[in-house]
């Protein structure tokens, strides 16, 4: 990884070096408008963010209704916050300087960018990323094992959460696993940690409740492995408001590459991985494949949580996600 950023260096100054050798070879290229030549620079980063972003818009859009993955606005605020400053930042100096934003030029800069990237289309990227990486090996090795049923031995989660409810004399208004998504990647051993402290009488919580059956299956050599989910119940501020039931756990492959960077020593190579890009990666893909997949597909929700807000509350934000997923949820868990 560290070889890599030194060689995107190394091409930078070659590239800028060629562009420094251009100015003074081509003829008729002055600098004695300073300000002409500072509104042009500009201009032109408006046209390339523009053309970048309406890729990436018309790509996230096409996610959206083709694939039908849920948007998350936090995750991606954060993934691309510094292009929107700079965005706001040029359109506000074009406009003080009473600049148009598009200028005859645009028009045959976005051509070419077109044409040049339709010649990038037809390469195949050597390795896969990151992120996406780790959201195929959460699917495949965790959530196809505790979400679907196996025909014989396990009865699939759905079926597993109303054994529970049979058992324990409740009702979860939806039957999903919230897969959860810490902005920090911090997953602590127990979602009760992101309680707030003191707050019982005026916040809800969560309570740890006995978790659902255990899965048990034989693989890659590893014979009568358990996989088990975590049950927890959300308990509301004032009276009379009965706790909500739900199942719900981090997203362990995230919480990995937390532990990871906090020992950056051991991992030298990742020391300059773009978590942003991974952690994005990383929901986009398991989205995808989960929309893509019938045994999946309406079982599991990923929900983002900025834990590094002290304002927000995580039993807050699940159940608000609750709300949005089964807007009756009330009646629907009174039924006992």
């Amino acid at each position: 990884m560290a070889d890599k950023k030194i060689n995107e260096t190394l091409v930078f100054g070659i590239q800028t070096l060629i562009v420094t050798c251009v100015l003074f070879v081509c003829k008729g290229v002055t600098f004695d408008n300073t300000q002409k030549w500072v509104v042009n620079i500009v201009r032109y980063i408006f046209y390339v963010l523009f053309i970048r972003g309406s890729y990436e818009a018309t790509s996230l859009a096409y996610k959206m209704i083709k694939l039908r993955q849920n948007t998350n606005i936090q995750i991606l605020f954060q993934v691309y916050k510094t292009y929107l400053y700079i965005f706001a930042g040029v359109i506000a100096f074009l406009m003080y300087n009473n600049e148009s934003l598009f200028g005859d030029e645009f028009l045959f800069l976005f051509i070419a960018w077109l044409v040049a990237k339709q010649l990038e289309m037809g390469y195949t990227p050597s390795s896969i990323r990151y992120g996406i990486g780790m959201a195929c090996s959460f699917f495949e090795g965790y959530l196809a094992h505790v979400i679907p049923s196996d025909g014989a031995q396990f009865v699939g989660f759905e079926e597993n959460i109303r054994i529970y409810e049979a058992r324990a004399g409740i009702v979860f208004p939806v039957k999903v696993l919230f897969i959860i998504i810490t902005k920090s990647m911090y997953c602590p051993p127990d979602l009760m940690m992101f309680n707030k402290p003191n707050t019982e009488e005026v916040l809800p919580y969560l309570e740890a409740c006995e978790s659902l059956e255990d899965v048990t299956k034989s693989v890659a050599g590893v014979k009568n492995r358990i996989y088990r989910n975590s049950a927890y119940k959300i308990h509301r501020a004032g009276a009379g408001a009965a706790p909500v039931y739900l199942a719900a756990e981090c997203a362990t492959p995230l919480h990995t590459l937390h532990r990871v960077l906090q020992r950056r020593a051991l991992y030298h190579e990742l020391k300059n991985k773009d978590i942003d890009e991974v952690v994005t990666d990383f929901c986009y893909m398991l989205r995808s494949i989960i929309s893509k997949s019938d045994e999946c597909r309406g079982k599991c929700e990923l929900v983002y949580f900025d834990n590094t807000n002290p304002q927000l509350n995580l039993a807050d934000v699940l159940l608000d996600k609750i709300r949005e997923l089964e807007p009756n949820f009330e009646n629907v868990q009174s039924k006992t």
